[in-house]
């Protein structure tokens, strides 16, 4: 198996660490233009939050699918059409930004249109990564790590190159999405070699069986990961909406600027991702103590970032400490799915974990619209103590040894 590991290139990590780079672009880019977006379209806050939403709940119900299909046609074979979905959505969506009058129903089509791509690219690179990787699980957490940082890498040039594109033409990053995809489908089918299959793929009868095993033995903490997923990334992204509304109408900060500065706790959740997947290195026992680390630190901070929110400056720290909290613990969740679940349900069940995550995307921007006006601490606060309740359950449920033991049975 060691000849299939070092076959793997430079550039095949590279195009696979494109998709997460892409798709998060694809969401994450819109978060600071969503204020430009309700005054040229003439929506309200709620409306705009659903163009993050739409796609985050399109990719909810199709994940699962796509890691059916993954496990039984293979990886490319899902990825590649995928994004070419996410390509047609991004034309789509600026098409109608440019040419209609009323164009907020064509763009939450296109928009869905681009969460049924992201259903079929994003989520499959985890148990693409677990297949090339299959005997070494130090390599494989430390690729891991690259393609969580290449997500939150691209949540911190989101606010930048959206609010650049934005200062050019206001719907100019719908089509820069579809550029994109087009680059990612180029380097996904020229250097990404999946490794040949030797067994038949198991019957759709055979794989439900199986699905039900795995949850039924390993449930416990499957299902606490899941919950940490939807958690970490609600509070990310209605922190992010938050912010990009909070530093226009209190703090007077628009266009470029605005950009860097929303980019400045997403390049610490960024950095701290990166040096996150390098520290895990396969071993269950460093994964749970990040966990815990990083929800505590999560939980202590979230709480303050309604009572900062007028000073500037306090506000930074704080949703940067979060930041990093959220950048630590995405790998540790990543790497703990990929690595103790068998390769023919990989793609399946990291699937699972990928919508759990993406619940948390298409909440947070809709719950914080509402929430802002007149519940903001209290929002928060309870983002901290649903950090401190997920903090036991991973305590209780985490059980290092049993998860090893099951992962050397199996």
């Amino acid at each position: 198996m060691g000849k299939s590991t070092d076959q793997v290139s430079v550039w095949c990590i590279v195009s696979m660490a494109s998709i997460p780079l892409i798709m998060t672009l694809g969401n994450s880019m819109l978060i600071p233009v969503l204020p430009i977006l309700e005054e040229k379209v003439g929506i309200t806050s709620f409306q705009s939050s659903m163009i993050i939403t739409s796609y985050s709940v399109a990719a909810i119900f199709l994940i699962p699918v796509a890691g059916y299909l993954s496990d039984r046609f293979g990886r490319k074979m899902v990825i590649l059409p995928s994004l070419i979905f996410a390509l047609i959505g991004g034309l789509i969506a600026g098409f109608a930004s440019w040419k209609l009058e009323d164009p907020y129903t064509m763009i939450i089509v296109g928009r869905i249109l681009q969460g049924i791509g992201a259903a079929g690219a994003m989520p499959i690179i985890l148990p693409l990564v677990g297949d090339l990787y299959q005997d070494d699980d130090e390599k494989m957490s430390s690729c891991l790590g690259i393609i969580e940082t290449s997500n939150t890498f691209g949540k911190v040039l989101s606010p930048i190159l959206g609010s650049i594109f934005a200062a050019i033409l206001w719907f100019l990053p719908f089509f820069s999405i579809s550029v994109l995809s087009l680059i990612a489908i180029a380097l996904i089918f020229f250097f990404v070699k999946v490794p040949k299959e030797k067994d038949e793929p198991v019957s759709f009868k055979e794989f439900l069986s199986n699905t039900k095993k795995v949850f039924k033995v390993e449930g416990k903490w499957l299902y606490t990961v899941f919950l940490n997923g939807v958690l970490v990334m609600l509070i990310l992204f209605s922190m992010l909406f938050f912010l990009s509304e909070n530093l226009e109408k209190v703090h007077h900060i628009e266009g470029i600027k605005k950009g860097f500065v929303l980019a400045i706790p997403l390049l610490l959740l960024c950095i701290a991702s990166f040096i996150s997947g390098r520290k895990i290195k396969g071993n269950a026992k460093t994964i749970k103590k990040i966990m815990i680390i990083c929800l505590i630190a999560m939980s202590a901070s979230v709480v303050f970032v309604g009572f900062t929110s007028e000073k500037l400056v306090l506000l930074l720290v704080v949703t940067s400490i979060v930041g990093i909290a959220i950048g630590a613990l995405l790998p540790a969740l990543d790497a703990i799915i990929t690595e103790n679940i068998k390769k023919e349900l990989r793609g399946t069940v990291s699937s699972f974990y990928s919508s759990a995550r993406f619940v948390g995307v298409a909440a947070g921007p809709p719950i914080m619209s509402l929430a802002m006006k007149n519940f903001l601490n209290v929002s928060y606060i309870t983002a901290g103590i649903l950090g401190i309740i997920l903090l036991f359950v991973v305590i209780k449920f985490i059980k290092v040894e049993e998860i090893e033991k099951m992962n050397k049975i199996a």
